[in-house]
């Protein structure tokens, strides 16, 4: 996502786009253009440039549980000193799909997404609480997903 510190400009017409995008990542550039009163080349020029520019991304968003990752959980970190450091270590690790700094109870939120219990023990208890400057962690594990989406639009 893009990195906020850069602060980015966005014209209405790009924030419409972004909306069109979120509502469905696969409309066509015809049809979004046609929604935000541009051509399809120039829709395909501004997504491309807000792509480049690491404004937005477009992926596909799985169901964990349908792809084999049946235990999810949000874990509070607490660090000792760089708290960047730390974040960028696990940031590198595949299971943590979010990696947030907070101010609050916990200096970082991590979220993992794991394939059993096993492998959610395997990586908090010898990946996570390894990484120097970890001094504890706080494990909430998911026993229901009830709403993940990504439909917050541009405000």
């Amino acid at each position: 996502m893009a990195n906020r510190s850069t602060d980015k400009h966005l014209d209405s017409v790009s924030l419409a786009i972004i909306e069109q995008l979120q509502e469905d990542g696969r409309r066509p550039y015809a049809a979004i253009g046609k929604a935000v009163g541009l051509s399809e080349a120039a829709v395909r020029q501004r997504v491309q440039k807000l792509l480049d520019q690491g404004v937005m991304q477009i992926v596909a968003v799985t169901d964990p549980l349908t792809v084999g990752f049946r235990r999810q959980a949000m874990v509070g970190v607490h660090v000792e000193g760089d708290v960047e450091a730390v974040a960028d270590r696990l940031t590198a690790m595949d299971e943590c799909e979010y990696v947030v700094m907070t101010a609050g109870s916990f200096d970082l939120m991590v979220e993992i997404v794991c394939e059993d219990d096993d492998h959610l023990l395997e990586v908090i208890n010898h990946r996570i609480r390894a990484v120097p400057g970890v001094r504890s962690t706080e494990s909430f594990v998911y026993l229901k997903l009830k709403k993940q989406t990504y439909m917050w639009g541009t405000r």
